[in-house]
């Protein structure tokens, strides 16, 4: 029981659909290996498009997800109707539940996600056929599996789990608010166990034109795509857009215990704060950014000397970068030089409103398995972004706790704090 009387929550389960395949082992072995999942665009035509790299998810096949006890076949599940963001998202979360040996139809559990775009490719796909054909092709299902909120209800049935079916869309840090609310729920007692985490199925012709035309995603290479996300050096231009989804299993530790179950982390902490600055930028003060830190680490009962590693936002966009990392140097003073983190959005681009999730489940599995992930592409790094980044190699380091940092659109800040399991 921590220091304030509430019972710990841990996650106990995790899975992975990323922009390297399916599958929470072979995430893990291409980011602790310092892998590029950026890649050429190939599905559609991006020859005009000023950017024309994402970290986009190879083909996947809901056959891909692992078998469940208790399923009974009936049918509900319909995975040809299935968005990109849900189809990531119930192949992710049938994972996460099996590995956390939970069956289907788990009692006193529910499903909280975190998504900026939902089934933002099916609305793409049905408004093309309105306007370039009347509509003849569209759809009666178009508005139901459009909506953000389905990603949720497909998962539910999925794992036919009867409590609450919530998405949080809050543009970046939405899965970073989603974990910390599901963790809050089960710690109040009002819920055993939660399916948490982010899903995103982004990487679409609408999306990139989009981004390109904020000037806010990389261009300069397009002939190196493994190259194009580079956080915290000089030369980096911009995200590299990403997609996927990242899983967690949530539940009280002593119940986690009695069971057997195996626990990858505990949820510590968590604290959401906005700047009220702007709909796209951070206030370069970073004054917001800072107290939410502060505050995750006061609810976690932890002192800066005990955080060994931050999962930063790291986005490869200049203005970010640089107030993310004036903002920790200002939150861990004399300390900072010796807290180590890294940009897993190196590695797997920016997947939006699932990214903190991605961040989530990199930062557990670094805990558990005593392995920091670096930041690569970091060559030439920006005297401006003055921390240890991890640079290109991984590195071997037991931590006690680890923060997790996730910034958004409309000034938004959201800090997780997870801490080892002994």
């Amino acid at each position: 029981m921590p220091a304030n009387g509430l019972p710990n929550v841990v996650i106990t389960g995790m899975g992975v659909v990323s922009p390297f395949g399916v599958g929470r082992e072979r995430y893990w072995d291409y980011v602790s290996r310092g892998r590029s999942g950026s890649k050429a665009i190939t599905q559609f035509d991006v020859s005009s498009y000023p950017c024309r790299v994402a970290a986009w998810v190879p083909p996947v096949s809901i056959d891909e997800a692992p078998a469940l006890d208790g399923e009974n076949g009936d049918g509900r599940a319909d995975p040809k109707r299935y968005s990109r963001a849900a189809l990531f998202g119930v192949i992710a979360a049938r994972e996460a539940w099996r590995d956390a040996g939970l069956a289907a139809g788990e009692p006193n559990a529910g499903v909280i996600i975190g998504s900026g775009g939902g089934g933002i490719d099916v609305g793409e796909r049905q408004y093309e056929d309105f306007f370039t054909s009347g509509g003849r092709h569209v759809t009666p299902y178009a508005i139901a599996i459009g909506i953000c909120g389905m990603v949720s209800s497909e998962i539910s049935i999925a794992l036919r789990l009867r409590g609450l079916s919530h998405v949080l869309s809050c543009g970046c840090t939405s899965s970073t608010d989603a974990i910390g609310y599901a963790a809050s729920l089960i710690r109040s007692g009002e819920y055993d166990v939660l399916l948490s985490g982010g899903a995103e199925g982004c990487v679409l012709p609408g999306m990139i034109f989009g981004f390109s035309r904020m000037r806010v995603v990389s261009t300069h290479y397009n002939d190196r795509p493994a190259e194009a996300s580079r956080p915290f050096d000089r030369g980096r231009d911009g995200f590299v857009l990403g997609e996927g989804a990242w899983m967690v299993v949530l539940e009280r530790e002593d119940r986690a215990v009695a069971r057997g179950a195996r626990r990858y982390a505990r949820v510590e902490g968590y604290t959401s704060t906005c700047d009220a600055y702007h709909r796209v930028q951070m206030d370069p003060d970073g004054g917001e950014i800072v107290r939410c830190i502060e505050t995750a680490l006061a609810k976690a009962h932890r002192r800066t000397e005990e955080i060994g590693y931050i999962n930063y936002h790291g986005t490869s966009t200049q203005l970010n970068d640089v107030v993310e990392s004036r903002c920790v140097r200002r939150v861990f003073g004399a300390l900072a030089d010796r807290v180590p983190g890294s940009s897993t959005k190196s590695m797997i681009g920016h997947p939006q409103g699932a990214s903190g999730a991605a961040g989530v489940v990199t930062t557990a599995l670094a805990l558990s398995r005593g392995m920091l992930p670096p930041t690569i592409n970091l060559d030439d790094q920006d005297p401006a972004c003055d921390m240890d980044f991890i640079p290109n190699e991984a590195r071997r380091a037991d931590v006690e706790a680890a923060l997790c940092n996730c910034l958004g659109f409309g000034s938004k800040n959201s800090v997780l704090v997870l801490g080892r399991v002994i």
